[in-house]
């Protein structure tokens, strides 16, 4: 019988649901992408709310897109470590070997983060709600912030990738993420840029995160948006293209 050819839909639908049946086989690991954001914003929206003063505005309110992105960015890491062991293991190897698409192993990989990401997403929305959170857009706005936050989720997932490619160890690709859990701390995420000191300030005004926050916090509490939602689309799309590209050629100069 002879072997079917490599089909890359069908390919990276296989690689997708190895890579789910991966994360269900370690349960610390979906056990963390979910725990660990519903604390954070237990922890930010009561202890620290309690102490932030942000005049008529609820602080829980405030903090929600920050604790999104922190957290899709931490959860983002377990990309990076799966791709890595399976450049290192041999399973890349041994994929090399069967009828399959080159390109099915890191659109499965990817696929299966933003499904994960997603879920911790929605995960925080839902603490969020429970301790205070009260956005009032309307459903036009929360279309439109998804649809932030999923290209977001997007662009996070296809770093974690080129990482994880560029990554010798497993251990050595987490490190290579820490500066993305670090940039929604050095942002508009937990405090307004304007209470910064100058240097931070203007750096936290012209990086990434900072117009993805503002924009989202924007439509989800019904606050009149500006340009920031043009320049985080802009970056989100940038930083894919560039994830994507810069990871395809690792992976192609590591299978040659």
């Amino acid at each position: 019988m002879n072997n079917p050819k490599p089909c890359i839909f069908r390919d990276s639908w296989i690689m997708f649901k190895r890579c789910l049946l991966i994360s269900t086989r370690n349960p610390e690991t979906m056990a963390m992408a979910i725990i660990t954001p519903f604390f954070l914003m237990v922890l930010f929206g009561t202890v620290f709310g309690g102490v932030a003063d942000m005049g008529e505005i609820n602080y829980i309110d405030f903090i929600v897109p920050g604790i999104i992105l922190q957290s899709v960015a931490q959860g983002s890491q377990y990309a990076a470590i799966n791709i890595t062991t399976d450049m290192t293991k041999g399973i890349i190897d041994r994929f090399r070997s069967m009828p399959i698409s080159k390109a099915a192993v890191l659109i499965g990989h990817a696929m299966a983060s933003i499904v994960r990401n997603t879920i911790t997403t929605a995960v925080i929305i839902g603490t969020a709600f429970i301790v205070g959170f009260r956005p009032s857009g309307g459903v036009t706005d929360w279309l439109v912030t998804v649809g932030i936050f999923m290209l977001f989720i997007i662009a996070i997932t296809w770093i974690a990738i080129f990482f994880g490619l560029l990554s010798k160890t497993a251990e050595s690709s987490t490190g290579f993420m820490f500066p993305l859990f670090i940039l929604p701390f050095l942002s508009s995420g937990f405090a307004p840029t304007d209470t910064l000191p100058r240097g931070l300030r203007w750096f936290a005004e012209n990086q990434p995160m900072t117009p993805i926050i503002d924009s989202t916090r924007a439509l989800m509490l019904g606050w009149p948006t500006d340009n920031s939602i043009w320049i985080a689309i802009a970056w989100c799309v940038g930083i894919t293209v560039f994830s994507f590209v810069a990871a395809v050629q690792v992976y192609k100069r590591k299978l040659a």
